[in-house]
């Protein structure tokens, strides 16, 4: 994608945080100017909030552990007109989200999600790249959509993603997003984004059970039936 230079202020951007007292510097510094950034501490103690907080950073408590809980603590507090989401371990670059959010305000597409492309070993273990693909091949059969990832990087807007009524809280949040936007008729696109090894342990993906634990989140969000819900962007 080309590089787009935006200055809205009507951005708000999302950062689930469970002990990422390290990597915050560098993602804090590199959210676009005049963005908002919501770190949404998930129970830390190495301080996360305290550093947010110093470099500027809105900060959000959602006491409820677990991914999805920690991303829709976030939406919910967000205002801006667009909401992106990102990782808040350094493993990628809040700046690739201004062609997302410009593509949305565009009205060109009403989800846009990153496809993860490894930089470097240790960027994205193989057995989480296998859950991955199962994952894509999953949705794909069950909304048609031909996406290669269900990486967390993403942007669209408030309202219409409050009207999605999400309900995971675990680490279905983000596969529940996208196949109920499928559901409602959204308009969704994916764009390749460098995937960066991230600072400290993964919470999710480090291990072979926590993988396993994902793909069975995720999994149940597949399972449920198509929701009747008349949503209208």
């Amino acid at each position: 994608m080309k590089t787009v230079t935006t200055t809205s202020t009507d951005v708000d951007v999302v950062l689930p945080c469970l002990d990422e007292a390290e990597a915050l510097p560098w993602v804090l510094g590199r959210i676009p100017a005049g963005w908002r950034a919501l770190v949404v501490d998930n129970g830390s103690t190495d301080g996360s909030p305290d550093i947010a907080r110093a470099l500027g950073a809105t900060v959000v408590h959602e006491p409820r552990r677990g991914f999805g809980a920690a991303c829709h603590a976030g939406l919910t507090a967000a205002t801006g007109d667009i909401v992106c989401f990102c990782d808040c371990d350094a493993s990628l670059d809040p700046t690739l989200l201004a062609p997302f959010v410009q593509e949305v305000r565009d009205g060109a597409a009403d989800l846009v999600l990153g496809r993860r492309r490894p930089q470097g070993r240790g960027a994205w273990p193989a057995h989480a790249r296998a859950g991955n693909l199962a994952l894509s091949r999953m949705l794909r059969r069950r909304t048609g959509l031909r996406l290669h990832d269900l990486g967390p990087l993403r942007a669209a807007r408030r309202e219409a993603l409050l009207e999605l009524d999400l309900t995971d809280r675990r680490s279905g949040y983000p596969l529940q997003m996208v196949v109920r936007a499928a559901d409602a008729g959204w308009r969704i696109t994916e764009h390749d984004v460098p995937y960066r090894p991230r600072t400290g342990a993964s919470k999710v993906t480090g291990t072979w059970r926590g993988t396993w634990q994902a793909v069975r989140d995720m999994s149940r969000v597949l399972a449920e039936a198509p929701a009747e819900r008349g949503l209208v962007r």
